[in-house]
């Protein structure tokens, strides 16, 4: 199952959102209404939604200033979720890819609220100074 989000700008260069979303803690300022927990980990956070169960996520791979790519630690939820920064002049842009390997019935169960999910982040994400 693939989601992705629209691309964003953010006030910000890319170089200083690269950076602000490779410090796990700033996720928080960016998580959803809904969340029920967040808790910073040695290499990610992990975090819960009301109704949902906890959710670690680590650090899988970044390219500097251009790619930040976060993976599940939980071998019955397995999926990415990929920040793309691209430079615009004075600020960036950047959108989220999630990629998951879920069976028909969970991708079913899980696409809206997974969805409504990343649209936060990037919403949240656009409405910070």
């Amino acid at each position: 199952m693939t989601l992705n989000t629209p691309e964003i700008t953010v006030k910000k260069n890319q170089e200083e959102l690269f950076n602000f979303l490779t410090d796990f803690k700033n996720f928080e300022k960016i998580m959803p209404e809904n969340t029920d927990k967040f808790e910073l980990t040695d290499d990610g956070f992990l975090f819960a939604l009301k109704g949902m169960p906890t959710i670690k996520l680590k650090l899988d791979e970044k390219t500097p200033n251009s790619k930040i790519v976060l993976g599940s630690t939980s071998e019955q939820f397995p999926f990415t979720l990929s920040a793309n920064i691209t430079d615009d002049k004075s600020n960036a842009k950047v959108n989220f890819d999630f990629e998951g390997k879920f069976n028909p019935m969970i991708s079913m169960m899980v696409k809206k609220p997974l969805q409504k999910f990343i649209n936060a982040l990037s919403d949240n994400l656009e409405k910070l100074d």
